[in-house]
This record gives C-alpha cells, structure tokens and sequence, in this order.
C-alpha cells in the first residue's frame, strides 16, 4: 500500500516528483504579473487554463493575479486599442471606456466577477452607454467640420458610431461562452 502511494506523485520515466502543474502555473502567473500577456485572447485563454486548474492551491494562485491582469488590460488602454482596431471606420470612444469604468468602480456588484474587461463591457451594454456616447459624439461641433449639421445628419453619424461600437463590444464579450463570476 505504502508504495502505490508513494508513487502517486511520481514520473513513470523518471522516478521524480512532478511539478508540470505547479511549473505550468507559476510560468502562468509570472506572464501575468510581468504584463508578458495584454491580450484580451491570451488573457482568456489563462482565464480559462486558471478554471480548469488541477489544484485548489493552483486556482487559489491565480486569483490576484488574473484580477490585477484584467485590471491592468483596461487601465494600460489594451482594451481601449482592441476595441478601436475593431472599429476602423469610427474609432470607439474613450469616454465611454472611461464611464464604464467609473460605473463599475461604483457598483457594489462589480465584485461577481475578478474580471475588470468584462464588468465595462456589460456595464457597456446594459446600460446602454453607447447610445448615449454616439449622439453626444455626433453632436461634436469637431465632428462637422464648422458647418452645423442637420439633426437628420446627427442621427445618421450617431447610428454609425453605434452599429459599429455595438458591433465591436458584441466581439469582445464573444470571448466567453460563460460569464467570469464568482457566483
């Protein structure tokens, strides 16, 4: 009995103690303190190698780490140049990155989730910030030119900027298939 336990934790190979996990795991985490990884693809990607962890002490390491990551994606204006690389025609709006993030900051249900890039990207979408950005961007004397634009052509650039940003918020959040929350 003594031996079969003993060879639990062993390489079949070599005799030695396998640490492949818990290598694997602290590479992971050093990616992600050090900021080596700032893609919201790769960052999903170690999200979801960090819910599959082997070891409650594995998924216990990721916990700071992935949330300073995410935090650090939104904050370092990753997210900000992913979304306008997906908005070519009308680049996304900082401001309501920005706003997003004001609102989650004080949302006291911000805390189902350790994930900063899709808190901003639901606030986004459930209360319906881009809407709101796209008419108060079209009505940007900035935007005309210094010409005053007819409010048929306000409406009509405000629908752009919201098929496209609506468009590229929906690519975001397509990168997970279940939402990132504690419960």
């Amino acid at each position: 009995m003594s031996s079969s336990k003993s060879n639990r934790h062993t390489s079949s190979r070599t005799g030695k103690k396998s640490s492949k996990g818990s290598s694997s795991t602290r590479q992971l985490i050093e990616s992600l303190t050090t900021h080596r990884v700032n893609t919201l693809t790769e960052l999903c990607r170690i999200e979801r190698v960090a819910a599959t962890a082997d070891s409650e002490d594995d998924a216990r390491a990721f916990q700071g780490p992935m949330t300073a990551a995410w935090a650090y994606y939104v904050s370092s204006n990753q997210m900000l140049s992913e979304l306008r690389g997906l908005t070519p025609n009308y680049p996304f709006c900082g401001d309501i990155l920005n706003h997003a993030q004001l609102l989650v900051r004080n949302d006291p249900e911000s805390n189902r989730s350790w994930n900063l890039a899709w808190l901003c990207l639901v606030k986004i979408v459930d209360d319906d910030l881009i809407g709101a950005f796209a008419a108060t961007e079209a009505s940007r004397p900035e935007m005309w030119g210094g010409r005053m634009p007819s409010a048929e052509e306000e409406q009509q650039l405000a629908e752009c900027f919201a098929f496209e940003w609506e468009g590229a918020v929906r690519g975001l959040l397509r990168h997970w298939s279940v939402a990132p929350t504690w419960y």
